[in-house]
């Protein structure tokens, strides 16, 4: 029987173990301990920012969004081209989305629709509380001109990038753009601590106050005495001690991310009709997923068909994620735009991307792949 190729799965690099037996032979296996301080200290090194581990990057969304001062009746601007563990946060503090389009250039929030909309809503004087910013795919937005009409309109930033650690953007890294910021280490991710998250924040009292939230807001003293609300949001040390030993192959796992999307793109190079996410002048983009876009009427098939020829012989594919606008859970919500998040999720497909894909199981999707395209020349 054929194996099952999954479309992105963990990939251990041998010393999380190491760690993970440092944790059990401690006997911290809670929500302290070295291992978790030790994954603190080498995340925020790498990312230039102090930082604190949680539970989830939903986790880190929500205790972000909260430290912008986000609340009941406030609007968070959003791009409707993605995840929906990105918007969920928003509700949770009873907020509202407001959803923009995409750009073709790469696929993240429109920072012309966002200028046009501050400008419209500055005028009306009831500018959004926050703009969210998701790094899609592992590809950074166009910070810089998102940062300057956010910083105009005195309007605070957070930064999604569950999808993009190990992104760069002019150099800097991904998750350390804008004021607060958030990754995910979920089991799909470039790098796992099985599940998990981190929040990130260019002031470390802001660090310090997402990790008092995080353990229940719990104040000091011996006794159980709370004033604030507090969450179950801290990762575990054993979870970190993973996240240790994942963060020291995390360069390794980038470039394979990236051969392999290349590897694609030049094995479909013939095909008309058939071509990768675009990737975006302004930095490293880290192909978490490899991400095409099917024109059928060139290659004469469309996006399901190739999903599910794939399906057929046991592989997994995913469309692009559907627009936040076309979700029922949102129907009632305001977008600007989302003709061109439609388009890529309608004829949007996300390929098998692990790191741990061999040269056979490339062979094989590409050999499916090619067999159910029909060219148009």
């Amino acid at each position: 029987m054929k194996k099952r190729i999954y479309l992105s799965v963990p990939h251990m690099g041998g010393e999380e173990e190491t760690f993970v037996r440092a944790a059990f032979a401690s006997n911290w296996l809670s929500t302290v301990g070295p291992e978790l301080d030790a994954f603190e200290r080498e995340f925020a090194a790498r990312t230039g920012r102090p930082c604190v581990a949680l539970a989830s990057g939903t986790a880190a969304l929500h205790l972000g969004l909260r430290l912008l001062g986000v609340g009941p009746g406030d609007e968070v601007v959003s791009p409707t081209l993605t995840f929906v563990a990105s918007v969920n946060p928003i509700v949770y503090l009873g907020a509202r989305p407001v959803f923009v389009d995409a750009e073709r250039e790469s696929w993240n929030l429109d920072p012309q629709r966002l200028a046009d909309l501050l400008a419209a809503r500055a005028a009306q004087g009831r500018l959004p509380r926050a703009v969210m910013v998701v790094h899609l795919y592992g590809q950074t937005a166009d910070m810089d001109a998102i940062l300057e009409v956010c910083q105009r309109h005195e309007v605070p930033v957070l930064e999604d990038a569950a999808e993009a650690l190990g992104a760069e953007y002019k150099g800097r890294p991904a998750g350390s753009l804008a004021s607060v910021s958030a990754v995910s280490f979920n089991g799909n991710k470039i790098i796992t601590t099985t599940s998990g998250g981190m929040l990130s924040a260019l002031d470390p009292r802001w660090v310090e106050k997402a990790r008092f939230w995080s353990q229940q807001a719990r104040d000091p003293g011996i006794a159980y005495h709370h004033t604030e609300m507090g969450y179950n949001y801290r990762l575990s040390n054993v979870l970190a001690a993973i996240g240790r030993g994942q963060l020291r192959v995390l360069d390794d796992r980038v470039r394979r991310r990236r051969e392999i999307a290349f590897h694609y793109r030049d094995a479909f190079a013939d095909l008309p009709g058939l071509t990768l996410m675009p990737q975006a002048p302004w930095g490293l983009h880290t192909n978490w997923l490899s991400v095409f876009l099917v024109d059928p009427a060139r290659l004469g098939a469309d996006r399901d068909a190739i999903i599910e020829a794939l399906a057929a012989d046991d592989i997994e594919s995913r469309p692009v994620w559907k627009p936040m606008h076309l979700q029922p859970l949102h129907a009632a919500a305001e977008h600007h735009g989302g003709e061109i998040a439609e388009d890529l999720f309608q004829r949007g497909i996300c390929l098998p991307s692990s790191s741990s894909l061999t040269d056979e199981d490339l062979a094989r999707i590409i050999a499916v792949v090619r067999a159910v395209a029909r060219p148009r020349r």
